[in-house]
């Protein structure tokens, strides 16, 4: 019988063919962490008296960047010792969120790559099985190159068609979520395939990757083909790049198809990522922040929707909207390209690149009873800093748009 996406990747890191459902040890590529789950990782690693790394590994200072309290910084520091005492290389403040700095230099076809982060699952749209763990889980992958797991049944995705003008991943993986609920995926790989993903670009992949731990999924993956490798050889890594696809015979737990000409701009609802609902059911609620960015969409694709939205107009007045790029390097070729210009002339308040207000640290903590919408992967009750506001999910597109008018928007109406 032939593998999944899932099951052909697991077999080679695990030296054998694996089926669903079995408990294996395999080889890992390349793990991680951030500050934020970092030092529990650092501890484990010390508990177990391991003395260097023993596979790549990365720490990333991406969720309080720059710290903002003494606290913060502690930790930090704690993270930057970890560095130099072992073979562990670091990415400091300012370079950028993890999952997009992976997605740049490392990740490649064929890889298992573990992180202390959920959205870890974000590297699957090279065709690598990427998913989050604990942090007790990455000290054993940093000490041992090793780590253990289930291997998940796969959910095929099968996309149909293309989008309409105004209709973006961000509204496919919404669309989804919404389909099977936060729980309708939980430990399964989700491999996306059909015609439709032929029209989408690496970044939008990336997006909807990054997003199926939402629907409870171990890993989001996407073949490894053509637009794979004109990625990577963009970033001078087509080297690296090798085609990689599920074997036709390959057996699946549930097929899921999805028109993308059907799909509307979506908008989750607070308090759970699978409370969607279509443009038309969401225009009109009043906003007081707006934040575009994140790991989930802080690339050059979305930035470059914004700035076609926002190019010489101003936002509202009554509300805050905030920018972050996701890398330094999408930093560097936005100032090169003027979006950023455009974003400041619009209105905007430019973030270093980061985590911030996504994850509720620091840089954009909203009052008691604001309504903040964000191109974020996470509404739930107090992500965004403050229990008593609620955060509404949507794409770059819809959140610029409305950005406009201070009210939820339909893109399509401006675009």
């Amino acid at each position: 019988m032939g593998k999944t996406l899932a099951e052909k990747i697991l077999s080679m890191h695990a030296g054998k063919d694996v089926i669903p459902g079995e408990i294996i040890i395999a080889n890992v590529d390349l793990a991680f962490v951030q500050d934020g789950t970092g030092p529990l990782t650092v501890d484990q690693f010390e508990n177990m008296n391991f003395k260097n790394v023993s596979t790549k590994s990365l720490v990333f200072i991406d969720h309080a960047s720059p710290s903002p309290r003494k606290e913060l910084s502690n930790t930090q520091k704690k993270l930057r010792n970890f560095c130099k005492k072992t073979d562990a290389e670091i990415y400091d403040i300012g370079e950028g969120i993890s999952h997009q700095i992976v997605a740049e230099e490392y990740a490649k076809p064929g890889d298992l790559i573990v992180g202390a982060d959920s959205h870890s699952c974000t590297a699957g749209a090279f065709a690598a099985f990427a998913t989050g763990m604990g942090s007790t889980d990455i000290s054993l992958a940093y000490g041992l190159g090793k780590v253990w797991l289930k291997v998940p049944e796969t959910y095929k995705i099968v996309l149909k068609n293309k989008l309409n003008k105004g209709v973006y991943a961000k509204d496919i993986i919404l669309y989804l979520i919404g389909m099977i609920g936060a729980d309708g995926a939980t430990y399964k790989a989700l491999e996306f395939s059909g015609d439709g993903i032929k029209t989408l670009s690496m970044e939008s992949r990336l997006t909807i990757s990054n997003m199926a731990v939402e629907a409870g999924a171990k890993v989001g993956l996407f073949p490894a083909d053509e637009i794979t490798k004109e990625y990577m050889k963009n970033q001078g890594r087509e080297d690296e790049f090798k085609e990689l696809f599920p074997d036709e015979d390959a057996s699946y737990e549930k097929v899921i198809e999805i028109d993308l000409s059907e799909i509307e701009p979506q908008v989750s609802f607070p308090h759970t990522v699978d409370n969607t609902r279509n443009i038309n059911d969401a225009k009109g609620v009043k906003i007081d922040q707006i934040y575009i960015g994140t790991c989930t969409n802080g690339r050059m694709e979305d930035l470059r929707i914004v700035a076609s939205i926002l190019k010489g107009k101003k936002k509202a007045e009554d509300i805050r909207l905030i920018i972050a790029p996701a890398s330094k390097k999408i930093y560097l070729q936005a100032l090169q390209e003027g979006l950023i210009s455009t974003f400041i002339e619009a209105g905007a308040t430019i973030l270093p690149p980061g985590c911030g207000p996504c994850v509720g640290v620091h840089a954009g903590v909203p009052a008691d009873g604001e309504k903040v919408l964000s191109t974020q992967n996470r509404n739930f009750h107090g992500r965004a800093g403050n229990p008593d506001s609620e955060i509404y999910l949507c794409s770059p597109a819809t959140a610029a748009a409305s950005a406009l008018t201070g009210y939820i928007t339909d893109p399509r109406e401006v675009i």
